[in-house]
């Protein structure tokens, strides 16, 4: 990444445009803005930004449809903009692949911190995360995940995940049979200065659920360990 990191700023309010132009770059950050869903698909390929800022409630084409979008074939940081109260968003948001979300207002500290984090942990980020525990290949019961080929099989079949469920399964996998508390799990994948809530990391779990549990409602392979945080079952 450079020195002065591109963010895709994908707002349609007027005033959080300028404030975010202004205080993003005083940051150190290059702004580009979109001001429609459909503007944002069409300037991210031509921009190649490191971090994508996306609200939710967009004209044109939503926030939530933009980030189903580029997750499809990228895999940039994006952050979700939730209005105060909307967990539907949040929710709905992290699962189609969005790695946080900040809820206006926000403050522009707490806003750059989570900037930084995520871009810290993706693949062009400053210090990307090493392979879990080396770069030997895991394999517990059907499921088996090569860290350097960034290739992960269940069943015998390739499946395709984004960046923060494949650390996280690399995580659970190489500790397999010992239990990974929450804290433990928030500060390996998102950093140990993350300042956002745990939501994010229960709905990543429910999203790697749904690709290695045949029965995702009744899953025997990831499990949760109450007050403490997960379990892989080996």
């Amino acid at each position: 990444m450079s020195s002065s990191p591109t963010v895709l700023v994908v707002e349609d309010e007027d005033s959080f445009v300028e404030a975010l132009t202004v205080g993003l770059g005083r940051e150190g950050f290059r702004v580009q803005v979109a001001k429609d869903g459909a503007q944002a698909l069409d300037l991210f390929d031509a921009v190649d930004p490191d971090l994508v800022l996306l609200d939710v409630m967009l004209p044109k084409v939503s926030g939530i449809d933009v980030c189903r979008e580029l997750r499809s074939r990228s895999q940039v940081p994006i952050i979700m903009v939730t209005a105060k109260g909307a967990e539907i968003d949040t929710v709905v948001g992290l699962e189609v692949g969005a790695d946080d979300y900040v809820t206006k207002p926000y403050r522009m500290r707490e806003l750059v911190a989570r900037m930084r984090a995520v871009m810290r942990r993706s693949p062009n980020g400053e210090t990307p995360a090493p392979p879990a525990d080396g770069g030997e290949v895991l394999q517990v019961g059907e499921v088996v995940l090569d860290p350097e080929r960034h290739e992960v099989r269940i069943r015998g079949e390739e499946v395709a995940l984004p960046l923060k469920e494949f650390e996280l399964l690399a995580l659970l996998l190489a500790h397999a049979g010992r239990v990974l508390t929450r804290d433990t799990l928030i500060d390996r994948i998102w950093g140990h200065d993350y300042v956002g809530d745990t939501k994010t990391l229960d709905v990543h779990i429910k999203r790697l659920r749904a690709k290695v549990e045949p029965d995702p409602g009744n899953p025997a392979s990831i499990i949760t360990i109450r007050g403490l945080g997960y379990k892989y079952a080996t």
